[in-house]
Order: structure tokens, then C-alpha cells, then sequence
């Protein structure tokens, strides 16, 4: 059902680029997306502060206005019904002036709400004093977990007509009780043969078992699994997961580091950063769920929903508090993105393809780039003679850690691969996870092969795949004097 990618969500304002291809947006319309779990009301105080309260070292803040938008799975809804898409939310409320005000700003969506109210919890709510964007306290208002679970019982069975007549689901836990009885929900979704997406919580993944995609942040991730590390094999892990669990795909959002997506049977692939001024990230794993869900009930590959979800996330984190997307700000921001130089590799096997119908040459070469040189301009400008494209496969950061030691790479791989794709005689570029880009060249299956330094064409990995296709290798000498490692030792003793 799906083709693997890895997304990276860039939390933070470092000066960092990507550059998509072209991202055709559905008709989100078209599509009905139910969604399921912990319902929240956002409040916000804003107002300023002048002095310091004489009865305690706190600062005082002047009330000037208040706001209030829904929140949690609430917000997941939201940002569906932004996009365009029909939403129907279900979950659990109290019978108070929050529940009542967030059914108001829903329906003010078109928002259709299944909601369970009862008297004996309150409306979950959380209540921030904000002073010139910044958040001085937070209030949060709820019931045990063991109330809401015991008032959602009845939620399944109310969800039977809706499972019959929407597009998929998503399972938003944020461990409030409300999906205490999720393995239900899940196998009903089954049953009806809806995909149905989980954005989790906690350590206990059993709970989402036949789920169609989990989608948990790192923390979770290491929570159920152990520490996230690079020197372990990570991907297996992942894969593995995807198989005990019974599940499709596996995305793990990893904040400032970006994500990772593992797809049945075997495939993880990297996609660079999404570059973004952040000023609040609240919500942007909602905006994730909500239209990668959105993406793959409209028809869109995986690679291509998760691409869209990240672009639109980026773009949640530079607002203020709990927010969505828009589909014409979405729109307008892809199309502000594109063309591409940076492709994963079924994005570039398509590209090859083009070409090949068009008797075009195709160049590859590959490398670390940690550090751009004298070496590495030559390197690519004289490849880029050689063909119609020049193709450049990029290391890892992972790779280059175990090929080059745990102080590198100095540029992580988002940095390097913008710095390339500022070159204007490299047309594509792709990162590659292995040591070597072996298989990446039997994929591609290059015209012309270009490696730099002193080889020999019997040394250079890849070279027999082809010449044996019929193509050809060539070797660019190195400048004297120039090479990444003799720039960190010349820093290194000046230091």
C-alpha cells in the first residue's frame, strides 16, 4: 500500500533548505476522515506584565484578552477541516461551559461531533497566561483517567455508523482515558476495512496492534523500545516493530532531528529538513496525523502525504499556540517550493525514467561533502561534462559517523545537501544510508560513473555494474592539499 520515506520536520531557525518536487495537492474533499480520542479546550490569557507582585516573586500580568480554540484530538479535527475535508470527532466532554464552547467553535468548523458528555468529569481543558508570545503558566483542568475511561465504554458502539461511511481514522491518544478501550476501536476499523492512522501514547504500543500506521514521537519510541541510537540498527528495529505489531508503517517524528518512516516489508528512506522560524510547536504532531491521514485517504503515495505533512507542519510551528493549516496556505506553500533538486530514490527512479525515454546521459557520483572545497567544485563541475544530469549521491550522517568516526560529519546531512543543491551543475541530489552507494548505483544504473581522488577503476564500488551495462568510469585527480580531513586538522592545530 505504501512506499517508504524519511521525513525531517526542522524545529528550529537555523538556516536550512529543501527543495521538493513538484507535489500535486488532492481534492481533500473528497474524502471523510473520523477521528477518535482525547478532546481539549485551549484557553488563552494574554496580557502584560509591569512589575512583580509585592505578596510573591511572580510577575503580575494584565489581563487584555482572551481567547480560546479546541485543542487535542480537537485540534487533529481542526486541522482536517481546514484542509477541506469532512470531519466527524468523536470523543468525551463534560457538561460544562468548556464543553459547550468548544461544541461551538467545532461547529463553527462543519465540524460533526459525536460527543459523550457527562456530568461527573470536566471538559479537559488547559489554560495558558501568555506576556508578548511567551507562556508564563499553564492551568490544566481534567479527571482522573480512570473517569473519562469509565464514561467513554459506550463510545465504540456510537462510532458503527460512522466506521461505515468515512474514508479513515485516527486514533489521537494523549492518555486522558478516552481511548482506554482502543484495541476495540481498532478492531472495528478492521472490520470495516478503514485504515486507521494512531498517533500514541505511553509505553504500551500492544494497544495499537493491527493499527494501519503508529505514529510516535521519539521519546515514546524510546520508551517502549529503549534509547534511539544511530550506532544501533535503528531501521531493523523499526521494521521489526512494523512486523510484531501487525502494522503497515511506523513513523517516528523526532522533533529538531526530523522523523523516520518505516514501511512493510523493508523501506526506510531520508528526506532533508524542512526549514522553519519556530515560535510555538504546539500542535504540529496534530497537523502531522491529520494530513498525512488526510493524504493517504485522498490516494497519495506514502512518500507524497508524508512530504505534504511535513511542509505543513513546518509551517504550524511558526504560528502562536494551537493551529492548523489551511489548504490555500498549503498550496501556496508548495508551490513556493518547488522544482527539485533533492529527491528520495522513487522520486528519482521516476526522474530516470523520463530521461531514458529522451535518450538523455545520466552521471552519477557520490560522497561525503562534509566540508565543501576547491576539490569538490571540481569534482562536480567536471562531472557534470561528462552528461545531460548529474546525480549526486550524499552520505548520511549516520553512515559517516561509522566510516569516519563519532566527530563526524561536521554538517549534518539537511546543511550539506542545501549547500549542494545551491551548485548549479548538480541537477539531483539523494542521500543514501549504506557505507557505500552500491546499491544505489544497481538502482540507478548510471551512463557514466565519476569518483575523485587516486582509484583505480577496480577499487571504485560500482564501477563493474557500469561498465558491464555498457557505460563508463571516470577518475578526477584530487587538488593537492585539499580534502575535508586536512581542513579539520588545520583548524584543529591552529586551535
Amino acid at each position: 500500500m505504501f512506499s517508504g520515506a524519511f521525513i525531517i520536520i526542522s524545529m528550529n531557525n537555523r538556516n536550512q533548505s529543501i527543495l521538493y518536487d513538484d507535489i500535486s495537492l488532492p481534492d481533500w474533499s473528497q474524502v471523510h476522515i473520523l477521528v477518535v480520542g482525547d478532546v481539549m479546550l485551549d484557553r488563552y490569557w494574554h496580557g502584560a506584565v509591569h512589575r512583580i507582585s509585592p505578596e510573591a516573586p511572580v510577575p503580575v500580568a494584565r489581563i487584555e484578552e482572551m481567547e480560546h480554540r479546541p485543542g487535542g484530538a480537537a485540534n487533529v479535527a481542526l486541522n482536517l477541516a481546514q484542509l477541506g475535508a469532512k470531519v466527524t470527532l468523536a470523543g468525551v466532554i463534560g457538561n460544562d461551559l468548556e464543553g459547550q464552547l468548544l461544541q461551538q467553535a467545532l461547529d463553527e468548523q462543519g465540524i460533526e461531533c459525536l460527543f459523550l458528555a457527562d456530568e461527573r468529569i470536566p471538559t479537559i481543558t488547559k489554560l495558558r497566561v501568555m506576556s508578548r508570545h511567551q507562556q508564563l503558566l499553564r492551568m490544566d483542568f481534567e479527571a482522573s483517567n480512570a473517569d473519562v475511561a469509565h464514561v467513554s465504554i459506550d463510545l465504540v458502539p456510537l462510532l458503527i455508523p460512522a466506521l461505515k461511511r468515512v474514508s479513515a481514522v485516527i486514533l489521537s491518544d494523549y492518555a486522558k482515558g478516552t481511548l482506554h478501550h482502543v484495541h476495540q476501536l481498532i478492531a472495528q476499523c478492521r472490520h470495516y476495512q478503514v485504515p486507521v492512522l494512531a498517533d500514541p501514547k505511553g509505553r504500551d504500543f500492544e494497544r495499537y496492534r493491527h493499527a494501519t500506521v503508529l505514529k510516535p514521537n521519539q521519546r515514546e519510541f524510546e520508551e517502549a523500545l529503549g534509547p534511539w541510537s544511530e550506532e544501533t540498527n535503528m531501521q531493523g528495529r523499526m521494521i521489526a516493530m512494523c512486523r510484531h505489531l501487525d502494522l503497515e508503517a511506523l513513523l517516528v517524528t523526532r522533533g529538531e532531528q526530523g522523523m523516520r518512516l518505516a514501511v512493510l516489508p523493508d523501506s526506510i528512506t531520508d528526506i532533508p529538513a524542512h526549514p522553519r522560524e519556530v515560535y510555538d510547536v504546539t500542535g504540529a504532531g496534530d497537523t502531522v496525523i491529520a494530513v498525512l491521514t488526510a493524504g493517504i485517504a485522498c490516494g497519495l503515495d506514502i512518500t507524497s502525504a508524508a512530504k505534504t505533512a511535513n511542509i505543513a507542519a513546518g509551517m504550524v510551528v511558526g504560528k502562536m499556540g494551537t493551529s492548523s493549516v489551511s489548504a490555500q496556505e498549503l498550496a501556496a506553500q508548495l508551490s513556493s517550493e518547488a522544482p527539485s533538486k533533492i529527491l528520495d530514490e522513487t522520486a528519482l527512479v521516476q526522474k530516470i525514467k523520463h530521461i531514458r525515454t529522451r535518450n538523455e546521459t545520466l552521471v552519477m557520483t557520490n560522497g561525503c561533502f562534509d566540508i565543501l572545497h576547491p576539490g569538490h567544485i571540481q569534482l562536480l563541475q567536471k562531472a557534470r561534462e561528462f552528461g545531460d544530469h548529474l546525480l549526486v549521491a550524499v552520505n548520511d550522517d549516520a553512515s559517516i559517523r561509522r566510516l569516519k568516526g563519532s566527530q563526524r560529519p561536521i554538517n549534518p546531512l539537511s546543511h550539506r545537501m542545501f549547500m549542494l543543491a545551491a551548485l548549479e551543475y548538480v541537477d539531483w541530489l539523494v542521500p543514501f544510508t549504506e557505507d557505500t552507494p552500491g546499491r544505489l548505483i544497481d538502482l540507478v544504473s548510471p551512463d557514466i560513473l565519476v569518483k575523485g581522488g587516486d582509484y583505480t577503476i577496480s577499487q571504485i564500488v560500482g564501477a563493474d555494474t557500469v561498465i558491464n551495462a555498457g557505460g563508463k568510469v571516470h577518475i578526477i585527480p584530487m587538488i593537492p592539499g585539499h580534502s575535508t580531513t586536512a581542513l579539520i586538522n588545520r583548524v584543529s592545530r591552529q586551535e
